[in-house]
């Protein structure tokens, strides 16, 4: 070996790297420029300030505003005819995305099952469904006698066996329910569809192997899994049904549009009043927000490191204070 070689160390090859602890790195050091980092944190904070002063200066001007009747506002936000209207609202959002959620469910197991005829019946559903406008077909079923004066049930182009009177079955809450529902179920089809195919096929396949029916395994083992994907557009979907159940008042029900429709009609307080709406439809709005957001942290625990931060959190990232992320040690690597 010649005086000027490098010495052969073992274990060293052209495809291993031996890791030294506690040597500065021979390559060119990084500088940090602190100069351009202290820029970027006053420019967000100036962004921060900023945003806020937009937000106080509409909120100055919606509050003193010389149309804006306040004393109107509080004498009718608990009015026992508007409690009565964001009673019947939460009713309508209720009842209709439960009618929503289980022909959602039905048609979602139709679409992925085998059967040519159930794949063509949903399609049919959906296409028909989501393809025509919520108004539409509220003004539909409210007007359903005026095409089919009598409901009958018997054998198609044969003999009938019950007969009744659309006017009496079909009232209008009846309409508004079957207009929120019929048309939520086409969305809720295929939100439930893309949750059961998120789950993985070896979940299906092992719970075959323990000896499960594919009915048992899609409701223990499939649908609790696929719930993680279902609750975050679900939730979604009731906070927009809540807000859709607005346009029930085009059938004359009494709910908290229609409600305050009706006595700005008398009163000629229209802002005022429609400002009432406003603050009770933020208001539920806003407590179905926070129960959607503890429903995902309960089915996003131990399936993601991505479950939604709590308020607090969002918070303290908002004020520029973040958490080290922090890893514990198992009990086998402290022994």
């Amino acid at each position: 070996m010649s005086d000027g070689a490098p010495e052969d160390r073992p274990g060293r090859g052209p495809l291993t790297t031996t890791l030294q602890i506690g040597r500065e790195p021979t390559g060119p050091r990084v500088r940090h420029n602190s100069g351009r980092r202290l820029a970027a944190k006053i420019g967000g904070w100036v962004l921060r300030i900023l945003v806020v002063l937009i937000v106080l200066e509409i909120v100055s001007k919606f509050l003193t505003a010389d149309a804006m009747r306040w004393d109107v506002v509080a004498e009718y936000l608990f009015s026992p005819k508007v409690l009565q209207g964001v009673g019947l609202t939460l009713i309508l959002t209720v009842v209709a995305m439960i009618l929503g959620c289980l022909i959602g469910l039905v048609l979602a197991l139709m679409k992925i099952s085998n059967s040519l005829l159930f794949n063509v019946a949903a399609d049919g559903y959906i296409w028909i469904f989501r393809g025509t406008p919520l108004l539409v077909q509220l003004l539909f079923w409210y007007n359903l006698a005026s095409f089919l004066p009598k409901l009958t049930l018997g054998i198609p182009f044969g003999p009938q066996w019950l007969e009744f009177d659309t006017n009496t079955v079909i009232t209008s809450l009846v309409a508004a329910l079957l207009g929120l529902g019929l048309n939520e179920g086409a969305y809720m089809s295929e939100i439930i569809r893309a949750g059961i195919q998120s789950v993985d096929q070896g979940q299906s396949e092992a719970a075959a192997a323990l000896g499960m029916s594919r009915r048992r395994a899609m409701r223990r083992i499939v649908l609790p899994q696929a719930m993680r994907v279902i609750v975050p557009p679900t939730g979604n979907q009731v906070i927009s049904m809540l807000k859709g159940t607005s346009l029930v008042s085009i059938v004359a029900i009494s709910e908290l549009l229609y409600t305050v429709q009706v006595i700005y009609a008398r009163t000629f307080e229209t802002i005022p009043l429609l400002v009432v709406a406003c603050i009770w439809y933020l208001v539920l709005t806003t407590v179905l927000s926070i129960g959607q957001h503890y429903i995902e942290r309960y089915y996003a625990r131990g399936a993601t490191r991505s479950a939604p931060d709590t308020y607090a959190t969002k918070l303290r990232k908002l004020m520029g204070r973040t958490t080290p992320i922090t890893f514990e040690a198992k009990e086998q690597d402290r022994v």
